[in-house]
């Protein structure tokens, strides 16, 4: 793995058992996110007491904050179980009915990436959210007829990391809509404590405190990065994480004391020095760089705009003042008279 991707592979990659087993499997154990928590969890309580189905709940927001984690917590909070697909992997109106049909009462279908679902997939979905019933059409042409499935009441749980691409018609539906924002340092810190005790990794608070604040606000990335630390601990420092070892093990990933990877650094560079300062759109800069555009509006932007580094214009990405600091640069006389 190069090391100037480091987070968009871990972004985008699929779960593996170390991360699997770092999941909080209750509310009680899930760090951060209190808002979103305490709304769910009320939302199961008031659910039990009526010994009724969940209202649908669409989760937003950034990858690795953990969407599917809250999915599979509110299947326990529930008692229930939790079937998982995602939007690309239903093709047909087949593979919808085969998964609807073979719910239980207050089942719950998880659909990651939902946004990607087709359209004609989601006109067959309406129905199901709001009747809990399913129109299927069999055969073609004349023969052509409807069939009408009833269903399980259940509970459909969406994830999306781009609600702005979800239809309105869909979104409508959905009773419960929660936004997950990146975490604080503090609760990345409480994340890597945790899981450090579960795989018994050595670790003090300023060591957890040196990758949380590396960790770019994503718990996933944290985990990911403490697995890292944990080998380096191993061969380099007798197993034990402190603030020093875990500086110098994410040294060696080109992660620095900001969370910039290289990737990263070479963004803000090409943007101050290629087109100098900007604004400049993501196309041009996906080739300077050498990126896909879709990983830079994903995985490397939204955490350079929410720290001020960048900022996104009708025109293009435009350096902020921060990201010359970054670099230890002053802006131009244009630049900072359209800045100040």
């Amino acid at each position: 793995m190069a090391e100037k991707d480091f987070y968009a592979d871990t972004l985008e990659a699929p779960d593996t058992p170390f991360d699997i087993s770092l999941r909080p499997p209750m509310f009680e154990e899930f760090m951060g996110q209190d808002r979103v928590r305490e709304r769910l969890q009320l939302l199961v309580e008031a659910a039990k007491k009526r010994d009724d189905v969940l209202h649908h709940i669409l989760l937003n927001g950034p990858p690795g904050l953990g969407k599917t984690t809250l999915a599979y917590i509110i299947g326990n909070a529930m008692g229930v179980e939790v079937k998982t697909t995602s939007g690309p992997m239903i093709e047909k109106a087949g593979d919808l009915a085969g998964l609807l049909t073979n719910m239980s009462r207050g089942g719950i279908l998880f659909i990651d990436e939902i946004h990607r679902l087709q359209p004609a997939i989601e006109e067959y979905l309406y129905p199901a959210m709001e009747d809990f019933k399913l129109d299927i059409v069999i055969d073609q042409g004349p023969s052509a007829r409807s069939v009408r499935l009833n269903l399980a009441k259940f509970t459909l749980i969406g994830a999306t990391t781009r609600s702005g691409a979800i239809s309105a018609p869909l979104r409508s539906r959905f009773g419960m809509n929660c936004r997950l924002d990146y975490y604080a340092a503090d609760d990345l810190q409480r994340v890597v404590e945790r899981s450090a005790g579960i795989v018994g990794v050595e670790i003090d608070a300023d060591g957890a405190a040196e990758i949380a604040r590396r960790s770019r606000g994503t718990p996933r990335i944290a985990n990911n990065l403490l697995r890292w630390v944990r080998d380096f601990a191993q061969v380099r420092a007798q197993g034990k994480v402190t603030a020093p070892v875990a500086a110098d093990a994410l040294a060696m990933l080109d992660i620095d004391a900001d969370g910039f990877d290289e990737m990263d650094k070479r963004l803000v560079e090409a943007i101050i020095h290629k087109f100098d300062g900007g604004p400049v759109g993501v196309n041009s800069l996906a080739v300077a760089i050498g990126e896909e555009p879709g990983t830079l509006e994903e995985v490397h932007e939204p955490y350079l705009i929410m720290q001020g580094y960048l900022k996104r214009t009708p025109q293009g990405r435009v350096a902020m003042p921060k990201a010359y600091a970054k670099l230890g640069l002053k802006p131009s006389v244009r630049v900072q008279n359209e800045l100040f």
